[in-house]
């Protein structure tokens, strides 16, 4: 599955990748934010990141910027299934493109997707020291449910305090005319 926005393709990942998604992630004030990327993040992380199996149903992503020549990798994005069994909204982008409205442009375009797969809610939590995740979640329509538990880091080595989002889908599935969805 692929998905387009106005400045962004989203698209799965592929081993070749490995190299510019370590280059792109490889920074401690990204790693941190995340709950299952080690730190320091080397290449075969990557590899990892990119082996690993994935859901057949849920999209996984690599955001990436379309230019006038080859497209830029700028981060990640996806839907995940928690222990619970409650659908995560996830994401991550490079610190040199942090303030431009690309989390939110591509998640936007993952909810778009969601509401094509049918899913009645999507969960989204950021650890309580990254309030700029808070508000691009608040921005997609992600409501606080007043929750406010420990989550491992793997990157900080321990539980970091995280606020738990939750935005309702309802059985809404029209996708929206600024994105495209490609199978």
């Amino acid at each position: 599955m692929f998905a387009r926005t106005e400045r962004l393709l989203l698209r799965p990942g592929f081993p070749e990748d490995a190299p510019a998604v370590a280059a792109a992630i490889a920074d401690q004030a990204i790693v941190r934010n995340l709950a299952t990327a080690p730190w320091p993040y080397h290449l075969r992380d990557a590899e990892a990141f990119l082996a690993a199996p994935r859901d057949p149903i849920l999209p996984s992503f690599l955001i990436t910027e379309r230019t006038d020549g080859a497209p830029r990798l700028v981060g990640s994005c996806g839907l995940g299934r928690r222990p619970s069994g409650a659908v995560e909204l996830g994401y991550w982008i490079a610190r040199a493109h942090w303030g431009r409205g690309i989390a939110t442009e591509a998640c936007t375009a993952l909810i778009a997707i969601a509401r094509a797969l049918r899913l009645q809610s999507l969960e989204g939590s950021h650890f309580i020291d990254n309030p700029a995740s808070g508000r691009v979640l608040e921005k997609l329509g992600f409501e606080p449910t007043g929750i406010v538990a420990p989550r491992l880091s793997c990157a900080r080595g321990t539980d970091a305090p995280s606020r738990l989002l939750r935005l309702r889908l309802g059985d809404r599935t029209a996708v929206g005319p600024e994105e495209t969805l490609a199978a």
